[in-house]
């Protein structure tokens, strides 16, 4: 048997070893291949498209200065993961790493976490082809009409199955094919972003002062602009996470302590850049501010780009929010995948493992892949007739990711003060990318963040869980009741069950004990 099959090589490895995992995913992701995980995970063209709409229409023009908020403090977050994915470069990244910073039982709770939260992202992605689809051929409305907003739920939830099932099986047949089709879309969908900053700025009529100015929206909230504000931030909140997927595959990706690092970041800021560009740009170049269609999810930053560029752009650009849509999916089952996977290898899932078993065919986790996309369609189906569907999932699923990434950050915080962080390589090298004398400061506003953001992701407004009939109070205090339940539920399943069973399955082990 091979080095690289049994792990005890540390080159091939990459510090497997101390996790006492052996090496049996297949180490064939590049450089850009690792940038466009993450990448296409925040998928510029399905965030910012998909949720213009809102922040426009609760706070007006001046909601983008929440875009560079949300880039600042995200950035904190992904500078701790950058210096983490370098030195523990390791499927689902924030389990195992927490693993090595704190409880078992934090570390379960930050993949469990983690490992819910991205089902739903799933489920919540695939429902923003309902948002294109439709305007490239009516024929992809294949229930009733788009008017009707029942009708338009239930479509919605049928072409998001559609996309599962084609995720599913891009995932079980291995990650090289997943990741030439990702990276193909995010080539796509990075071009497309530069074409439409291009054509945007060529039809610029105002200045960027425009941005001073709410246009008269979000005066009436109760609690004032800054309330408006505060709920407009949301639409930038909701994009700017999933970095930590090219972290996640860690097992998979070439020379990842240094790879993973610079993939965590350039994600970051590329999206931070184009998706900044396209708002700025395109309130300096829409025709008419005050249009209803901005702040109307039927309009939104579609409508922008084609009532200021021309219609003759329209299909094309449909065509590439498509593309961005689809490989967003993609790479969120991914992420969820290897998340599975690594929880289920230390027996710390039910069927641990059927779960862990990696095909010899593809060398990739199949099960999982098949198990995420049925709970993704599960979650579809079970909100079938919730015309409320697509922002209530959204705010849910990026609360409980904010809260997986406190479950990272606040450990780290706690090592580095107790002086147990950073910790040398087995060689007594330091990791290839460390934040030195900023990893305080940085941690410190990392933390700061995450708990500010999580408390205005989870907010119970009724605009947000709850913004149209029928009004249920379940529905607005539905995702402090979901993420209690499925958070403090499995929980207490694990203390009560896995715990007395956890370690890493013999198939998986190196037979060495794991470092301290």
């Amino acid at each position: 048997m091979s080095q690289q099959t049994t792990g005890t090589s540390s080159g091939e490895s990459h510090g497997l070893e101390e996790f006492g995992y052996k090496q049996g995913l297949e180490r064939s992701i590049g450089s850009f291949a690792s940038f466009a995980a993450g990448v296409s995970y925040i998928s510029i063209l399905t965030g910012t498209f998909q949720l213009f709409y809102f922040g426009y229409g609760t706070a007006g023009p001046s909601y983008l200065w929440s875009w560079p908020a949300v880039f600042v403090g995200q950035l904190m977050v992904a500078l701790c993961f950058a210096e983490l994915s370098s030195r523990y470069a390791v499927a689902g990244s924030l389990y195992n790493w927490t693993k090595r910073l704190a409880s078992p039982t934090v570390a379960w709770a930050a993949g469990w976490t983690m490992l819910v939260a991205s089902i739903v992202t799933l489920s919540a992605v695939v429902l923003a082809f309902q948002l294109t689809l439709p305007q490239i051929w009516s024929g992809f409305q294949f229930i009733g009409t788009a008017d009707d907003a029942t009708d338009y739920a239930l479509n919605a939830v049928i072409l998001g199955t559609v996309v599962v099932v084609f995720t599913t099986l891009v995932n079980a047949f291995g990650v090289k094919l997943m990741s030439r089709i990702n990276s193909t879309g995010v080539f796509i969908e990075l071009i497309a972003a530069v074409v439409i900053i291009v054509l945007l700025a060529v039809n610029v009529t105002r200045g960027p002062d425009v941005v001073l100015s709410n246009n008269g929206v979000g005066t009436d909230h109760p609690g004032g602009y800054f309330g408006a504000f505060l709920v407009a931030a949301l639409a930038s909140g909701y994009v700017m996470y999933g970095f930590d997927t090219a972290s996640s595959l860690g097992e998979e990706t070439k020379d990842p302590r240094r790879t993973a690092p610079r993939a965590v970041i350039r994600a970051v800021v590329a999206s931070f850049v184009l998706g900044g560009l396209i708002i700025l740009l395109g309130l300096m170049a829409v025709p008419d501010l005050s249009d209803p269609l901005l702040g109307s999810s039927a309009g939104g930053l579609q409508h922008l780009v084609l009532t200021t560029v021309g219609s003759g752009f329209g299909l094309p650009f449909l065509a590439c929010v498509v593309v961005a849509v689809l490989v967003c999916s993609l790479a969120v089952h991914t992420a969820t995948i290897r998340m599975m996977f690594a929880m289920a290898r230390d027996n710390n899932l039910p069927a641990g493992e059927a779960l862990s078993r990696i095909s010899p065919k593809f060398k990739t986790p199949v099960l999982p892949a098949i198990v995420v996309g049925v709970l993704a369609v599960v979650i579809l189906v079970v909100n079938v007739g919730q015309p409320q569907i697509f922002l209530v999932l959204t705010s849910l699923a990026v609360g409980m990711i904010y809260l997986a990434y406190l479950l990272v950050t606040v450990p780290l915080l706690v090592a580095r003060l107790r002086g147990r962080w950073p910790v040398p390589m087995a060689d007594g090298s330091k990791a290839p990318f460390t934040l030195g004398r900023w990893g305080l400061p940085v941690n410190i506003l990392a933390v700061l963040w995450g708990v500010a953001m999580m408390a205005n992701l989870l907010w119970p407004r009724a605009e947000v869980y709850n913004p149209t009939e029928p009004f249920h109070w379940y529905l607005q205090y539905g995702a402090l009741l979901f993420i209690a339940i499925s958070v403090g539920g499995g929980l207490l399943y694990y203390r009560l069950r896995l715990r007395h069973r956890s370690g890493v399955l013999a198939s998986h082990s190196t037979g060495a004990t794991p470092h301290a």
